[in-house]
């Protein structure tokens, strides 16, 4: 019997729309999105570390500039207590994507760990 993995892969996205690692996610967003100044910072940060994907693959230098500007940033950010939450809430939910990835690619790793 054939099984789809489009079906199993759909049921994972809802068991993680249900779980507590997502809803501490929306939660914490919300909050983010409910003070002005916390969007702010949110979204320039965003803007930034987009940019530095960008620029890393075209293979271009991240300037001392740009560098200052991201780390003052990062400042700002660790003393926002509303992004500071999503932060966690997020790396949490990071933990959770590496353990379900080593679920899925553990019959891989079986074949070749001869």
């Amino acid at each position: 019997m054939a099984v789809n993995l489009y079906d199993h892969a759909n049921q994972l996205e809802q068991a993680l729309r249900e779980s507590d690692e997502y809803q501490a996610i929306q939660n914490a967003y919300a909050k983010v999105k409910e003070n002005q100044e916390s969007k702010d910072l949110f979204d320039e940060f965003r803007e930034t570390q987009l940019s530095f994907q960008q620029k890393q693959m075209q293979g271009e230098e991240i300037g001392e500039e740009e560098l200052q500007k991201a780390q003052e940033q990062a400042q700002k950010i660790e003393n926002d207590s509303n992004i500071s939450e999503l932060m966690a809430a997020e790396q949490n939910m990071s933990q959770v994507f590496q353990e379900i990835n080593q679920i899925i690619v553990k019959p891989l790793d079986e074949i070749y760990a001869d």
